[in-house]
């Protein structure tokens, strides 16, 4: 006969893991020898092995009982079971190191590589890291909320990039991020966001690709939480008769046609659309 301690030697496990199996009710607790201890035999021994054995391969404690009174084709299935609910665990923890990953890599958490590719090209250009960093967190929550538009738009934004009064704003914004509200350069930026609003609204482009309204009041309010002027220019936008920043709600139509009849080197086809990022 074994005390609990000789028991756990010979299992290989400690004296804690046989208390906590009897409380469980894994392992029966024995009776008591005259000296008040308990007491173990062979199929002690025998049943924690297996207790042991399939804790150790990975089968959850609540799992084990039925396992350990199973018959052999009930074991088997079991086990089966058990195998099936593990594969998908480590599925899923790898999914996990995935995202982590991701995580150290910046850009690439929760956004697509057509985005990641357009980030780093603003960074080519020249564009402040505060910048970039404020486009990243609008397109996080575009992509979440139209992910299979995301791609199209982004070749859109790839376009705009290679107009000459695009590239000229986006400098201009690079160095506005800090501007006092009364600058008078922002009157520059100001007059450059409405011709691209008017190319906009010539091509039909002035919507916000579907996200809710919530959304774009929530990329609106991010906008102009980034810079102290970006509320300078929508007053200043409202003034001319324009009203909304990420989704354009109120068009001037006397302003437009205006603006179209200038001599312009700002075609509709290049710069229609770039209004719902700016």
């Amino acid at each position: 006969m074994l005390t609990i301690s000789r028991l756990a030697a010979y299992a290989g496990v400690t004296v804690r893991a046989v208390r906590h199996y009897h409380k469980i009710g894994l392992l029966p607790e024995p009776g008591r020898d005259r000296s008040g201890y308990r007491s173990y035999d062979g199929a002690a021994v025998v049943r924690l092995i297996r207790i042991r054995t399939l804790a150790d391969a990975g089968v959850p404690l609540a799992r084990v009982q039925e396992l350990l009174d199973a018959a052999p084709e009930e074991f088997s299935d079991g086990v089966e079971e058990i195998d099936k609910e593990l594969r998908a665990e480590v599925r899923r923890l790898q999914d996990t190191r995935r995202r982590l990953a991701k995580l150290a890599a910046g850009d690439q958490l929760a956004l697509p590589q057509s985005v990641v590719d357009y980030l780093d090209r603003l960074r080519g250009l020249g564009m402040k890291e505060q910048y970039v960093e404020m486009e990243r967190d609008a397109w996080i929550m575009v992509a979440a909320q139209v992910p299979d538009q995301i791609d199209a738009v982004i070749v859109k934004k790839h376009e705009a990039l290679q107009h000459p009064e695009m590239l000229k704003l986006y400098r201009i914004v690079n160095e506005a991020l800090d501007w006092p509200l009364d600058d008078p350069r922002i009157v520059e930026i100001v007059d450059i966001l409405e011709r691209i609003m008017v190319a906009a609204v010539q091509a039909g482009e002035t919507g916000s690709y579907g996200l809710d309204d919530n959304l774009v009041t929530l990329m609106d309010t991010a906008v102009l939480e980034a810079s102290p002027g970006a509320e300078r220019v929508l007053a200043m936008l409202e003034e001319r008769g324009w009203k909304g920043w990420t989704r354009i709600e109120r068009v001037p139509a006397g302003r437009v046609d205006e603006l179209s009849t200038r001599p312009s080197s700002t075609p509709a086809d290049q710069l229609g659309g770039t209004v719902d990022e700016q």
